[in-house]
């Protein structure tokens, strides 16, 4: 009986319990009309079980206990193991005729990041993924986009490939959930923001922790997270409870200057606007792209926290914006000077190729491209 169960276990069939009480009863040379007596219960009821179309109930389990002694437990989980496998295997069938869903999905790039694990099959991916997303389904899926992407309806980023973006977005909200936040706090997170500044100038091994702990504790969830295939993404700013903000920043564009302002707009959104949107942002866009009177507002707060307005004036009026110079301002104000000259050259002060070795390009560590 062992091995021919073991087989079926093997090649993905779910096993009725009938089947182990077939066995059973022939190896004790006794019938199905015996086992009926014994039990009282109606031979068709017997049958029934045999052949997988009744149920082993709570109360033939025991009644099976007294007569063959194997205890009720042992039916009870042969029946309970036995629809779990079935509803498992159907729900395989059922994902296996929409495994094309999955061609939506950066799924290479998901699993070279460590995002989801690499499955062994389609099947296999789309659960995976689904989980991922803690969704049941496709369908439901499109159900919790629905939802979630209203929050985005203002961006024609999201609309131009909601799955990737969707991604993106899930994936920085599993790590935001992973970091402990103090009660947002406008106050302390302008505070916060004073203490990134000088940040700006260190390496990614020293900011990322440290921005990550000092705006925890005003309430707001740093994550860096690798921008994905379609998504143009620099930066997204939400709240993930009442309480708690989040600020999610790819790399997109890979040179500091860009990232740090991808960071200070966000804040300012943090800052500025209401909770119930986000304000999800590519490069183009928080740089001046679309007319957009809240992604002004951001802009210009990223802009003047960055460099005062009246330190700007000062560079801005120099009319030898050497590589020394720059560096030096850069210095005095206590910024990298990547920033310095992202701005002059947004600016038009210096042309867009002007002193572009003092920005510091930035690559996540496992990236295929470098």
């Amino acid at each position: 009986m062992a091995d021919s169960l073991r087989q079926r276990i093997a090649t993905g069939y779910a096993i009725p319990p009938g089947e182990t009480l077939l066995e059973l009863l022939e190896e004790r040379g006794m019938s199905q009309s015996d086992l009926a007596r014994r039990t009282n219960r109606p031979l068709k009821t017997i049958n029934e079980i045999v052949r997988g179309k009744a149920a082993i109930t709570p109360e033939t389990a025991i009644q099976f206990e007294r007569v063959l002694g194997m205890p009720d437990t042992f039916w009870n989980n042969l029946e309970r193991n036995y629809r779990e496998d079935r509803a498992r295997l159907d729900e395989r069938r059922e994902l296996g005729e929409q495994v094309e869903w999955l061609k939506q999905f950066p799924i290479k790039e998901l699993i070279r990041f460590g995002a989801i694990n690499e499955a062994k099959d389609k099947v296999d991916q789309l659960s995976e993924l689904l989980r991922f997303f803690a969704v049941s389904s496709p369908i439901a899926w499109d159900r919790q986009l629905a939802v979630s992407g209203a929050m985005f309806r203002r961006s024609a980023i999201f609309a131009a490939s909601p799955p990737a973006v969707a991604a993106w977005l899930r994936w920085g909200e599993l790590e935001a959930d992973k970091i402990d936040c103090q009660p947002f706090d406008a106050e302390k997170f302008r505070l916060a923001l004073k203490k990134v500044k000088p940040l700006t100038r260190e390496d990614p091994e020293m900011f990322v922790p440290a921005v990550q702990r000092i705006c925890a504790e005003a309430g707001v969830a740093v994550v860096f997270i690798p921008d994905l295939p379609k998504t143009r993404a620099s930066g997204v700013a939400r709240w993930l409870t009442p309480t708690k903000a989040m600020i999610q920043l790819s790399l997109y564009g890979k040179s500091d200057d860009k990232l740090w302002f991808s960071f200070f707009h966000e804040a300012g959104h943090v800052l500025l606007h209401g909770r119930k949107e986000g304000y999800l942002d590519s490069i183009e866009r928080t740089a001046g792209g679309l007319p957009d009177v809240q992604e002004d507002e951001a802009n210009r707060f990223a802009r003047d926290f960055l460099i005062s307005p009246a330190d700007y004036q000062r560079i801005a009026a120099t009319h030898n914006t050497s590589t020394t110079i720059i560096a030096r301002f850069a210095a005095e104000i206590d910024i990298a000077p990547g920033i310095v000259v992202g701005r002059l050259q947004h600016d038009g002060l210096v042309p867009p190729n002007y002193c572009n070795k003092l920005k510091r390009p930035l690559q996540w560590a496992n990236d295929q491209e470098a």
